[in-house]
């Protein structure tokens, strides 16, 4: 069984060191942690150009392409075990943890060349937290539904008329 990470993905086999990818040896296929997906792991295949996502969500496999003009940004995180860089996309849930580490001067220049290689601006302390599930709230959802606004209502407080004890005059022609 392989070690994990602070962030979820797997070390090789007989390394002891923390999530490190290397910017200069791109592209690059890792796992990392997930809260939302199934097994809490994703499969992310990083690119100067692009990200890749591939995650299964209540047993739906999915793929994200997303380019790497769409992040924000490298950003540096605190986190319990020291800190973290992460390619900051405006949905937190989609941001791609790339180095963890306690020394400072190497997670510094981890930062500057990560933000070198994706032309990315140098973010200071990002939510490291994936945004909160979204509340689902249908508006439309109590109104008549449409094929009933055409149909005109009936009017069941006038009763329907009987003639009684009447004879019967048809016309014919």
């Amino acid at each position: 069984m392989r070690r994990q990470t602070a962030t979820g993905g797997t070390n090789p086999a007989g390394s002891s060191r923390a999530l490190r990818l290397d910017p200069l040896s791109l592209p690059v296929s890792f796992h990392a942690h997930d809260a939302r997906a199934d097994g809490f792991v994703r499969q992310v295949e990083l690119d100067r150009e692009r990200v890749v996502l591939r995650r299964a969500v209540r047993g739906m496999r999915m793929a994200l392409r997303l380019r790497v003009s769409d992040f924000l940004g490298v950003a540096l995180c605190d986190i319990k075990d020291g800190r973290m860089l992460v390619l900051a996309h405006r949905d937190p849930s989609l941001s791609v943890p790339l180095c963890v580490g306690v020394d400072e001067e190497e997670i510094a220049a981890a930062w500057q060349l990560w933000s070198d290689v994706f032309a990315l601006p140098m973010l200071q302390h990002a939510a490291c937290e994936p945004a909160p599930r979204r509340r689902r709230r249908n508006a439309i959802r109590a109104r008549r539904p449409k094929f009933l606004m055409r149909r005109r209502a009936g009017s069941l407080l006038e009763p329907a008329k009987i003639y009684r004890g009447e004879r019967e005059i048809i016309a014919r022609n």
